[in-house]
């Protein structure tokens, strides 16, 4: 068996490793792990990465590497440093994605034990453990409809799947009513929603993705309060689902779920 090393499928010459700094982007926070990945997959990716705490990028490249599962990362590109400036505690990078196998970034995946908490690494001290152990035939984005029953996303990712109107997704959630559930990260506060008669799930949840509150009285006035930003905070699943449930089911099987979760009393429930 054939084990290429990423540095090989990049093209680079060992006499070049010193130019080369490697970037293992992770959230700063566990239950934010998949921050990048998210970033990535609706297209911020670079501006996300180009915002650091420190200065982290005093190399002239940068090949991106973004978590993806246990000891796998997904190459999001190789990008030049072209200078930085520091503003409000923060080092703002200005980068450029280079002309460096391009048709493999979102596609080649790359298995890395990282050693420690260190997502900054030289070239030269890691190149030999960095090895691809897949090359998908799509890129990476929008994981295909996991089931009804299997559904947690956050508001980014619903975001993208709506905004580029993923087929599995959009297919799933436009033929079924049922009574969903968004829990605030932020507090724990959950509201209780349904989808009924033509109104099916992929429409209200598209309308969450628009504009973050999906006009329910007290998300909207939170989004009002705080900025859309702050719908980053929501997680998106479902209770229950059915193709033809009449309206009054689905409003009494919401009712009892609110009345479960006590989402009228510790929630954003107003009814």
């Amino acid at each position: 068996m054939i084990v290429l090393n990423l540095t090989t499928v990049l093209g680079i010459d060992q006499s070049n490793f010193e130019q080369y700094k490697i970037h293992f982007a992770i959230g700063s926070q566990a239950n934010n792990r998949t921050k990048p990945l998210n970033e990535f997959r609706s297209g911020r990716f670079q501006e996300w990465q180009a915002d650091q705490t420190q200065k982290n990028f005093e190399r002239e490249y940068i090949i991106a590497l973004i978590f993806y599962k246990k000891d796998k990362w997904l190459f999001a590109g190789v990008y030049r440093s072209n200078a930085c400036q520091h503003i409000n505690n923060r080092y703002i990078y200005d980068t450029d994605i280079l002309d460096i196998q391009t048709d493999l970034i979102g596609r080649v995946i790359v298995e890395y034990a990282k050693p420690s908490r260190q997502s900054y690494r030289l070239l030269e001290t890691c190149e030999n453990e960095l090895f691809v152990s897949e090359i998908l035939e799509k890129p990476a984005m929008i994981e295909e409809f996991p089931g009804y029953n299997n559904v947690n996303i956050d508001f980014i990712t619903l975001q993208t799947i709506v905004n580029k109107q993923e087929t599995t997704w959009k297919n799933a959630l436009s033929i079924m009513r049922g009574v969903y559930l968004i829990v605030d990260k932020s507090n724990g506060k959950k509201y209780v929603g349904s989808a009924i008669g033509a109104d099916r799930i992929w429409s209200r949840w598209s309308d969450y993705a628009n504009n973050g509150h999906g006009n329910n009285v007290d998300l909207k006035k939170l989004i009002i309060t705080k900025g859309i930003d702050y719908a980053k905070n929501f997680k998106f699943s479902i209770l229950e689902v059915g193709m033809n449930i009449a309206e009054e089911m689905i409003r009494e099987r919401e009712s009892f779920w609110k009345e479960v979760l006590l989402t009228r009393v510790h929630g954003y429930n107003k009814n």
